[in-house]
């Protein structure tokens, strides 16, 4: 791959997301994805994940770290003896997260990504050693992972935790528009696209026109929309129906004399599987775990235990996530978890799942209806409809979307890299201005 280091003027377009984090640069009219070499793979997507373990003793800690798939492979070496954080987006427009606690060592979201960032640029010397003054990062339209989340706070602590690097300048832009734009490199003629990013936390979607009678590509903003629902809560549909009632959901425990159903409070972690990872650390756990020595299912309840104490929200994750994979290609797959000291088997159908996941679908399409609506356009106006993002894959997803606006006109691909490759673009653009999105 060529060395785009050595190129100026440069980019840098930083999609970082719930699931994966992907770089790109772009250079006049080539844009690049940073690569990353992991065992004998080249990987464009990097897990949004962080692993610390304490290389000391318990008096002398000397807390290390590292982040992405090389996170994921210490924690599996490690297990319980390695802190691990997944999922760091989720928590970037939360005030409910003030910190959480590593080896008793405060660290709040911006430390956090901070440190990932870091280990990030490790991994990929040397194509980020010399970096731009200017980085554009992705924003999903509304950010998911709270009740109220602030948008200006996850701007105010992506700036905290960039600016050590050398960044002067630190802007945000829609995903889906940074989408966009990547899509429009392909466009042969004049078009008004819809673009549906399905992220881990978030589905959002752009309207875009763009011309390309001239010289250089003109675009136009017609409205935009999303919603704090994808992937992440298909996935917590499979965890409820399937994992959960084995974790003691539904159980009863003893209290007064009386035998009362476990509170559903105690499973409401699992909502967001990722926040698993620092669960064990909080109030909360520590009075569930008071809770088990009443239970009139204590084998069940127990698991719930190790499982949360013994790190396994990511192997919970994969299993998830390949039964979720399997369904999009095959009417029924099984599920399988082994988790510490047990196991869970059980076969899924297909319109199982999609019964299941039916509250997000509506929620997806009205967020679909108010984007149209705002861009003030019907479907027949629509010419190109780009979907990206894993949840694209899901055969109801897709459904909609070629009811909607007629199979031939839906494009998929290049998941991984259309959103980092679209920011790279926009940041060499003369109106780059007009694409940022102030909070």
């Amino acid at each position: 791959m060529r060395d785009t280091a050595t190129h100026s003027p440069r980019s840098l377009g930083l999609d970082f997301g719930t699931t994966n984090t992907v770089l790109s640069w772009a250079h006049a009219s080539v844009s690049e994805p940073v690569v990353f070499n992991f065992l004998s793979n080249r990987l464009f997507s990097f897990r949004s994940a962080l692993s610390f373990w304490n290389e000391g003793d318990d008096d002398v800690p000397r807390v290390v770290s590292d982040a992405g798939p090389w996170a994921i492979q210490r924690f599996i070496e490690l297990g319980g003896d390695c802190r691990f954080i997944q999922s760091l987006k989720t928590f970037a427009a939360s005030r409910l997260f003030e910190q959480t606690y590593v080896y008793g060592s405060a660290w709040k979201f911006e430390d956090l990504f901070n440190r990932f960032f870091r280990e990030l640029r490790r991994h990929a010397h040397p194509q980020l050693d010399d970096l731009p003054k200017n980085v554009l990062v992705g924003r999903p339209v509304e950010y998911a992972g709270s009740s109220r989340p602030d948008a200006k706070l996850a701007m105010q602590r992506y700036v905290a935790a960039l600016a050590p690097f050398g960044f002067e300048s630190i802007r945000q832009v829609y995903e889906p528009v940074a989408a966009a734009f990547f899509y429009a490199q392909s466009l042969r003629d004049s078009a008004t696209v819809l673009v549906a990013d399905f992220g881990g936390g978030t589905t959002d979607f752009s309207v875009i026109h763009f011309d390309v009678s001239g010289r250089n590509l003109q675009a136009k903003a017609l409205g935009h929309s999303g919603v704090g629902i994808a992937g992440d809560r298909f996935d917590y549909r499979i965890i409820d129906h399937v994992v959960l009632p084995q974790l003691g959901k539904g159980t009863n425990y003893r209290s007064f004399g009386k035998s009362l159903q476990m509170p559903r409070s105690c499973f409401a972690g699992f909502a967001q599987w990722h926040e698993l990872s620092v669960m064990k650390t909080s109030r909360d756990f520590r009075d569930f775990k008071d809770l088990v020595r009443f239970s009139e299912a204590p084998e069940l309840v127990g698991r719930f235990v190790k499982l949360v104490e013994s790190d396994q929200g990511h192997t919970l994750y994969q299993s998830v996530s390949d039964v979720k994979e399997a369904l999009s290609r095959d009417e029924s797959a099984e599920f399988r978890f082994d988790g510490p000291g047990f196991q869970i088997r059980e076969t899924v159908t297909r319109a199982q799942f999609e019964g299941w996941i039916e509250p997000e679908l509506e929620a997806i399409e009205e967020a679909l209806d108010r984007v149209l609506v705002g861009s003030a356009i019907a479907a027949t106006d629509v010419d190109r409809v780009f979907l990206t993002g894993g949840t694209s894959f899901v055969p109801a997803v897709r459904r909609i979307f070629e009811r909607r606006f007629g199979a031939d006109v839906v494009d998929t691909g290049n998941e991984f890299v259309s959103i980092s490759n679209g920011l790279a673009t926009i940041g060499l653009r003369e109106d780059v201005a007009e694409w940022t999105v102030e909070p």
